[in-house]
């Protein structure tokens, strides 16, 4: 079972990194299903799961935040405000969790999951036409390139405090509604706001596995399994991540996402 641990969580950081989602969206599901099947797993329930996602997280973000900050890919101003909303939104999702039953949580999860997925069929705005045109404005060099972008501070705050929420609450970090609204609403270049999503994911996951461990959610003796998994996958999906456009990966976490959204929700309303 220790392997089996191992491997998820190499498997889960290394599509998280990649996409800039923390591998949470693949982790959760993984453990509930596993849960469900598995005697071995009979401790899974909602609480645990979110507990171990975000403890977990922590190391997915530090190693691919590291290496996406060596080859300067991270925009730290931005990192550094939605941190200000997510921290705060963070606390507060993971006490709203001690609340949830398995049922519920698998519906919840399901239904965000699909939204998810469908943010990401969503048409992108074309470089120099940003859907916000004041606000923090930015300049970030890639590949030779410079990239003009505007950071409204109140949206932003507002954004990152929901999506903060949702990850204390899910254990999904964060990252699979950041990067895509960087994205959609604000332009920036999928690279850099994959980069940045992780950066943020790291300083993010830290306060809110803190309130699970408060809480007394963090089953430690099985977590402690998944986090040597979690820093290398996270490692080789950022370094995998410089080498792709991005698109195959993307098309391959939509229909995931929608499989597993249904699935999680034919399982909460069951």
């Amino acid at each position: 079972m220790a392997i089996l641990m191992f491997l998820i969580g190499v498997l889960t950081a290394f599509v998280g990194s990649i996409a800039g989602l923390g591998g949470g969206v693949i982790l959760v599901p993984v453990l509930l299903f596993l849960g469900e099947r598995f005697p071995q797993f009979d401790w899974v329930n909602p609480q645990s799961i979110v507990g171990i996602s975000l403890v977990v997280m922590i190391f997915t973000g530090l190693s691919s935040a590291l290496s996406y900050l060596k080859h300067d890919r991270v925009d730290k101003k931005i990192g550094y405000l939605f941190l200000v909303g997510s921290v705060p939104g963070g606390v507060v999702g993971a006490w709203l969790n001690q609340f949830f039953k398995t049922d519920g949580y698998s519906l919840v999860f399901g239904i965000i999951m699909i939204f998810v997925s469908a943010l990401f069929f969503l048409p992108r705005r074309e470089a120099g036409s940003p859907l916000f045109k004041s606000g923090i404005k930015r300049e970030k060099e890639l590949n030779g390139e410079i990239y003009t972008y505007h950071m409204p501070i109140v949206v932003g705050f507002l954004l990152s405090f929901v999506v903060g929420l949702l990850s204390g609450l899910l254990g999904i970090g964060g990252g699979s509604l950041l990067t895509p609204a960087m994205i959609l609403l604000f332009s920036i270049p999928p690279h850099i706001a994959t980069a940045t999503s992780m950066f943020m994911i790291f300083f993010a996951s830290i306060s809110s596995s803190g309130m699970h461990i408060l809480l007394g959610h963090v089953e430690w003796a099985h977590t402690l399994y998944f986090i040597p998994g979690a820093y290398v996958g996270g490692m080789l999906g950022a370094k995998v991540n410089r080498k792709l456009n991005g698109h195959l990966v993307e098309w391959v976490l939509r229909v995931l996402l929608i499989l597993i959204g249904i699935r999680l929700i034919w399982q909460g309303i069951g």
